[in-house]
């Protein structure tokens, strides 16, 4: 089975400025993150705006990323919805395309879903759909949140192979790691927990950061894989200052913005969640400075 793993870059969707998807753009981007070290690539994930794009665009998108990766490192792709019906169509639709390794798929959101609603969605995802499953909880985001009783449950599904968990609270990640089933695969979708979900038992990370600074957030899986924690911590201690600065505003758009600033080309926001506050900008700029 399927194995999430390492540092996942949920790569940002490069735009024109009218805000149309820049195919080649985004595959140069893809390209340079292979380059810096990243062991996935996820288009469509938050960092991604998945929430930006019709099904249509996001099939293209989609395809472009599994063009640009060439099969050098696994591929994860965003197909949740809000709705159930939607989320399979999507999915099915992915694994008829091809070249996607897993399927990333958020809790619904909007509606509010109790536990035994999660519990039929993603049973009927993961009976319709023959592809791996990584769960996705960011209840700051969706109003949702899913209860580690809840993944025990689900995984009785085999093609349920781990949940990427975004709630920023450990003990949750925790009860992920400890009360549910030692073959799921747990990852930080917090990147100030990076390093703390893997010395608990976690398996990486799904890490926004690392799309404006890809070596350092890859540094601190590697270094812990080596079993040199010392400089596994430095890493992650090494976000911190470019971390606060995403909380000034939509955290990814600030991260898109950065990217940008960077020197990538990769675009606005589409609206109305684009980052044009000049004090992010200078924030931004004395951040950079930190890590020259």
């Amino acid at each position: 089975m399927f194995k999430a793993e390492g540092l996942i870059t949920p790569v940002v969707t490069a735009l024109t400025e009218t805000e149309e998807f820049n195919k080649k753009e985004y595959q140069a981007f893809i390209d340079h993150l292979i380059k810096a070290g990243v062991h996935g690539i996820f288009p469509l994930g938050t960092n991604g705006e998945f929430y930006a794009f019709s099904a249509k665009e996001k099939l293209e998108i989609i395809e472009a990323a599994v063009e640009a990766v060439q099969g050098r490192v696994p591929v994860y792709a965003g197909t949740g919805c809000v709705t159930t019906k939607e989320t399979i169509e999507l999915s099915k639709a992915v694994q008829q395309m091809g070249g996607v390794d897993c399927l990333s798929i958020i809790t619904p959101y909007f509606v509010k879903a109790s536990q035994a609603d999660l519990i039929e969605h993603y049973s009927a995802i993961a009976e319709a759909v023959d592809m791996p499953i990584l769960l996705y909880n960011i209840p700051a985001r969706t109003g949702n949140s899913i209860d580690w009783k809840t993944v025990k449950t689900l995984a009785k599904y085999e093609n349920i192979i781990g949940i990427k968990d975004s709630s920023g609270n450990f003990d949750n990640m925790l009860k992920y790691i400890e009360n549910t089933d030692p073959r799921l695969n747990v990852l930080a979708g917090s990147d100030s927990l990076i390093l703390w979900a893997l010395m608990a038992g976690g398996t990486g990370a799904i890490s926004g950061c690392s799309n404006v600074f890809p070596e350092l957030m890859v540094s601190i899986y590697n270094y812990w894989k080596e079993g040199n924690i010392e400089k596994a911590n430095e890493s992650q201690k090494k976000i911190r200052a470019f971390r606060n600065v995403m909380q000034m505003g939509n955290p990814n758009s600030v991260v898109k913005l950065a990217v940008n600033m960077r020197g990538y080309h990769v675009g606005p926001a589409r609206q109305p969640s684009n980052c044009t506050d000049p004090a992010i900008k200078k924030a931004l700029e004395d951040v950079f400075k930190l890590y020259e």
